[in-house]
């Protein structure tokens, strides 16, 4: 990563502070600075260190569930409020302009991310936007206080040196997932994870943790992985102390500790969709983690099933609790971020049991109601293209890219109706030849379509035009490229972006 500070004269990149917009579609309480390009995060950091405070960096979209779920159920807290004025909160939305460009320069990409540098620009650890708030907080707390960067404590870690408990905690709620392979490669992730759960010294809940992380991320069994997983199932506590791995990684857990169909395997899904269900039933829960147990619950029941089965055979007992839970959502939610966060949710929830009419009724009876209608009806068109329904999928791609906003979520969702119209109709060369242009014409106009989020966008239509286009649709591609190739030759060539943009639309081998 860059050095986040500059050699710039404070009261320069203060009065640039004092300049930058406000945050963007955040709840009150906080007093986020939000960036979108790199004199925001100098201004930021300058602060940071004329202060003598941390930088909590938040990345997010307005239209992304999880990053909801955060300002409904963190952002709001009083304890994260009240400990947000020990740092400065830096925010930055993917749509903003240049914000794809800053994705780049701190390596995220993943919505939501939530980072933690030390005072003078150095990264100390990544937070789990999927945990449990409260533990957010408890984390915060210390990454605070600890002040070491994680890549240093996964080094002693990793060469036998003695930790801290914060620092054993700190690891084993680490964000893996948005780390972007900077502490570790994700194929080898697995096996990291599970020899720091071996390691000399790691606390009891640490070491659960970790072994639980490294199950998920495809990491073979150890010795004793079972018997832990049976004793944490046994103790309602340890289910809510690692809820956000026993639900995200259900399926996953099973299928490394028992991977053949039988009796053992179906004691352990019994014991799992035990422990979840009584999750679920707790309303102290929040309800975005009460629905994802219910989706774990499912994917447990679907678990001997082919995986892209539509209408899979569940119990009538489980698709009951789906309804009633679905409902129960819809009824009682108020706030818009947490019903974009769990109704989003329980629209897949519905699909995967198979129960289809029902989550389009649930989905377009939401699209008034929500602040991002354009994400459910991506759903809609999913719904439709799984239960073949070609024509209605498209519509729905349409209606969603048409609806979008924002220049990095028009390119993403631009793409996603891309993808569909060539493979659902393929014939349709004036269409499909038309949103290419539209999307080539967009990208010329934001300064970072051709970074991170935008980029890879981009890359889609690309890798799905380029093969449609052999043979009758040669023509279409020549005309593209040469409207590619003027907005290419517009990027000064020291600018990355340049030969990102000059690599698409070509033909391979």
């Amino acid at each position: 990563m860059r050095p986040v500070l500059r050699a710039l004269a404070l009261s320069v990149t203060l009065a640039l502070g004092a300049a930058a917009q406000a945050a963007v579609d955040m709840p009150p309480g906080i007093a986020w600075r939000a960036a979108a390009q790199d004199s925001d995060i100098e201004a930021a950091f300058a602060a940071a260190k004329g202060e003598n405070k941390p930088v909590l960096l938040y990345w997010g979209a307005k239209w992304c569930p999880p990053c909801n779920q955060l300002k409904a159920t963190l952002f709001n807290r009083a304890d994260f409020i009240e400990q947000s004025r020990a740092v400065v909160p830096v925010q930055i939305d993917g749509d903003l302009p240049g914000a794809q460009k800053l994705g780049t320069r701190f390596k995220v990409r993943g919505y939501p991310t939530l980072i933690l540098f030390s005072p003078n620009g150095q990264e100390l650890t990544r937070l789990p936007g999927e945990a449990d708030a409260e533990r957010v907080v408890k984390l915060l707390q210390m990454g605070l206080s600890g002040g070491r960067p994680m890549k240093t404590v996964l080094a002693e870690a990793r060469a036998g040196k003695a930790l801290k408990a914060g620092e054993w905690q700190l690891l084993s709620y680490y964000s893996w997932d948005t780390d972007e392979q900077q502490l570790v490669p994700a194929k080898e992730r697995g096996a990291l994870l599970q020899r720091l759960a071996t390691a000399k010294g790691v606390p009891a809940d640490a070491r659960t943790r970790l072994s639980l992380k490294a199950l998920g991320a495809g990491a073979a069994p150890a010795k004793g992985d079972a018997e832990l997983l049976a004793s944490v199932l046994k103790d309602a506590k340890q289910v809510r102390t690692h809820l956000d791995v026993l639900s995200n990684f259900a399926d996953d857990l099973v299928r490394a500790l028992q991977p053949q169909p039988g009796a053992a395997r179906s004691a352990l899904v019994a014991q799992l969709n035990q422990a979840l269900a009584a999750q679920q039933a707790d309303a102290q829960l929040s309800r975005a983690d009460r629905v994802n147990c219910l989706i774990a619950r499912v994917q447990l029941a679907r678990i001997d099933l082919p995986e892209g089965e539509v209408y899979p055979k569940l119990d009538a007992a489980l698709l009951n609790e789906v309804r009633g839970l679905s409902n129960l959502m819809d009824r009682e939610i108020k706030d818009g971020y947490e019903r974009q966060a769990v109704m989003t949710a329980v629209g897949h929830v519905l699909g995967l049991a198979g129960l289809w009419a029902e989550s389009d009724a649930m989905l377009k009876a939401n699209l008034a109601k929500s602040h991002s209608p354009y994400y459910l009806m991506n759903q809609l068109g999913a719904n439709a293209r799984k239960t073949g329904r070609k024509d209605e999928a498209l519509s729905w791609y349409e209606q969603a890219f048409n609806k979008s906003e924002g220049p990095a979520t028009r390119l993403q969702w631009g793409s996603t109706y891309f993808e569909n119209l060539v493979k659902l109709s393929p014939q349709d060369t004036a269409r499909i030849e038309k949103l290419a242009a539209q999307l080539i014409a967009e990208a010329e106009k934001d300064k970072g379509a051709f970074y991170e989020r935008s980029a890879r966008s981009l890359q889609k239509v690309s890798d799905q035009l380029v093969p449609w286009a052999k043979g009758a649709n040669a023509p279409v591609l020549q005309r593209l490229q040469a409207q590619l190739g003027g907005v290419c030759a517009k990027l000064d060539t020291a600018d990355a972006q340049r030969s990102t943009c000059e690599a698409l639309l070509k033909q391979k081998g």
